[in-house]
């Protein structure tokens, strides 16, 4: 009798194994969720056509999981929402040493240079971007003109002013330059950073902060929350929508995988992210 228990044990263990595993891979693998929200701005005047924002993150260009051409298909995806503009929140490549292939930084950029948007694509580097050598990835980063980088520096695009933050996590975050190379810019501002923790500190007249970094935990509980988020505030900015004193906070899932190249219970994510007058 007691063997015969055992042994269901055993065997509804591994069942259980082998179910965690599937869920794990097509968590990992499964095409991004397009998250939307919509925010209204004071300072797009009344009648104006809103304007949206293709956030991503965490693209971790790295086998077995983000490999270019799985990246690739994600970028006509992005494309096909028709956002007026791509914002990316750092991480674009992985040296992840659970990594089946490590991509040269060519192979990592060259299917960002499809992304299609009016007013372009803005991007900041990430904490994994300087670690596997921030020189190379911007080299090729210039060879795609509609691509810009912000490190600590700002950008009007259309009606937005966006301030890119370079990343908080190794210490190169100024958000007080970019405050400033905002400052006096007409129209929307918004800050793009790698890290939400800066949020804080971002001041009221700036609502909306784009992030990634933290994957959402990646390896999350089933009943929400993470076991680890990368934050220095735990769960509190560590996925989706915050909105504290007046300002509005998003955080991305990503799109790729850090340490393990394994999700579980998060998914890949997309934010399209419209800005628009007041309505009343």
């Amino acid at each position: 009798m007691a063997k015969t228990i055992i042994r269901r044990a055993v065997a509804a263990a591994l069942v259980l194994a082998v179910l965690v595993v599937v869920k794990a891979w097509h968590d990992t693998m499964r095409a991004p969720v397009v998250e939307r929200l919509v925010v209204e701005s004071p300072a797009l005047p009344a009648g104006a056509e809103p304007v949206t924002i293709a956030l991503i993150s965490d693209i971790h260009v790295a086998g077995p999981d983000m490999p270019p051409e799985r990246l690739a298909r994600v970028v006509e995806q992005i494309n096909a929402l028709k956002p007026n503009l791509v914002a990316i929140a750092g991480d674009l490549v992985s040296e992840k040493r659970a990594a089946s292939h490590i991509y040269n930084a060519a192979e990592a950029i060259a299917p960002l240079g499809k992304l299609s948007a009016p007013l372009g694509v803005v991007l900041v580097p990430g904490n994994h971007d300087h670690w596997f050598g921030w020189e190379k990835l911007a080299a090729e980063l210039e060879r795609y003109p509609h691509i810009t980088v912000l490190r600590n520096e700002a950008l009007a695009a259309g009606p937005l002013v966006i301030g890119g933050v370079d990343d908080d996590f190794t210490g190169q975050a100024d958000l007080s330059a970019t405050l400033a190379a905002m400052a006096g810019k007409p129209g929307v501002p918004l800050v793009l950073t790698h890290s939400p923790d800066i949020f804080p500190n971002v001041p009221v007249n700036v609502p909306l902060v784009l992030a990634g970094h933290t994957h959402c935990g990646q390896i999350a509980w089933p009943w929400g929350g993470a076991p680890a988020t990368m934050s220095d505030y735990g769960d509190l900015y560590a996925c989706g929508v915050v909105r504290q004193h007046g300002k509005v906070l998003v955080t991305g899932a990503g799109l790729g995988t850090s340490l393990l190249p394994l999700r579980l219970f998060t998914h890949p994510e997309v934010w399209l992210i419209e800005i628009a007058p007041p309505q009343n």
